[in-house]
């Protein structure tokens, strides 16, 4: 009997989750496990916000895959993924590879929605990978560069659309950057601005009104112009047009609006609503009982008809379901029925202040920042178990804006 091959596709949260499932669970030459991962390294998206600002090392944001896989029950491929034939049971990869499996794991990740607006895809900057994050940030520097000999304030002019979690990290992380860069630039603080845009009627929308409190006081001490119930309607390479009528002067519009499933998605003959796949209970594609799919990429509905957010804690739980369901169905077991349990959700404003609710408790300030690296550890764990825990909280790694001006130069 042949050896049964499964593939899993993306390195996310839900890809590497899954893979450690398997390692640990999976006997010898019981499976032939391929994972393939566009990059050969794994960011930390919840963190991504910080290459963004260059508040943190490369090495702080990034994992290599290789080593982080534990033993040779897994291969790694690096590989962009092309389609999928389900008949054939087949992945193509750009390269023209083709990768045979008996079950398959879709893992891959999100890209942005920018809702239609005009010049938004072309112009605006996106939060969406680590390499995204990173032009972003080298971007910011070339503006204060350029400002030093055109002094146009549309250079220093930053701001973020959208106030959810994503948009206030961002927000919090340009806090702390901007008198660092302004500082080497020679640039007085006050000719920046960060703006934050949204078009609800106030900062995180459908939280907790201490947090929204907290945050807005927050933004307001730090000299954040904050733009509550207003939509961006276009945007050039120079401006932001606004509903109200206003034109922002800004070269810098950074996009964390919404998200959705992957526009690879669209390609393959699947069920699909709302940009991501329709899954069962058990994780699986509906209608197929070889191919699974988990975090960004699915859609769970809930008792009440509700989709789960596509959140990393939502991958990492899925994940821990997903591996074992994989398991079952190589041996032809029972398999286990996916149950979330929210455990609260915490967004960074910097390193030393963070609203959130965890537990049901609402938290927020220093105490809050710090529950923040409880739950980036409590992953790192699950990962790689407590010596990555430490090998990460030790890394110092070079600054990013130390990177990228010694490869200005």
């Amino acid at each position: 009997m042949q050896t049964p091959k499964v593939v899993i596709l993306g390195a996310g949260y839900g890809g590497l989750i899954t893979s450690r499932q398997l390692e640990k669970t999976l006997l010898n030459g019981e499976a032939q496990v391929t994972l393939i991962n566009k990059h050969d390294y794994h960011y930390i998206s919840t963190q991504l916000h910080k290459t963004v600002a260059g508040t943190a090392s490369d090495e702080k944001i990034t994992l290599h895959i290789p080593d982080l896989l534990k033993t040779d029950k897994i291969q790694f491929k690096k590989g962009t993924v092309q389609g999928v034939n389900f008949t054939s049971k087949k992945v193509q990869l750009e390269s023209g590879e083709f990768i045979d499996y008996d079950y398959l794991m879709i893992g891959l990740g999100f890209d942005v929605s920018t809702f239609g607006i005009p010049g938004v895809e072309e112009n605006a900057f996106k939060i969406k990978s680590f390499r995204s994050t990173k032009a972003i940030y080298n971007h910011v520097l070339r503006q204060f560069a350029a400002y030093k000999e055109d002094l146009d304030p549309s250079r220093l002019t930053f701001a973020v659309a959208g106030a959810g979690f994503t948009g206030i990290e961002m927000i919090g992380e340009l806090i702390e950057a901007m008198p660092k860069l302004c500082l080497k630039y020679d640039i007085p603080v006050s000719a920046t601005r960060i703006i934050n845009i949204e078009a609800s009627a106030s900062v995180l929308p459908g939280f907790n009104k201490e947090a929204i409190d907290f945050t807005e006081s927050y933004f307001k001490k730090n000299g954040v112009e904050l733009m509550t119930s207003t939509k961006i309607l276009e945007c050039s390479p120079t401006t932001i047009t606004l509903d109200n009528g206003e034109e922002l002067p800004s070269r810098t519009l950074i996009w964390s609006g919404g998200v959705r499933g992957n526009t690879l998605l669209e390609k393959l003959d699947l069920p699909i609503s709302k940009g991501r796949i329709n899954i069962d209970k058990f994780l699986r594609v509906q209608g197929m009982e070889n191919v699974f799919c988990i975090g960004d990429a699915a859609l769970f509905l809930k008792e009440d008809g509700t989709p789960l957010p596509p959140t990393a804690q939502v991958a990492i739980q899925q994940a821990e379901v997903c591996g074992p369901n994989l398991i079952a169905s190589l041996r032809g077991e029972q398999l286990k029925a996916f149950e979330y349990h929210h455990k609260g959700t915490v967004a960074s404003i910097g390193n030393k202040a963070a609203v959130g609710k965890v537990f049901g408790l609402k938290i927020s300030g220093l105490f809050a920042a710090l529950m923040k690296q409880v739950i980036e550890a409590r992953y790192l764990f699950v990962l790689g178990g407590p010596g990555l825990v430490i090998k990460q909280f030790l890394k110092i790694g070079k600054p990013h804006s130390e990177l990228a001006i010694s490869k200005q130069k």
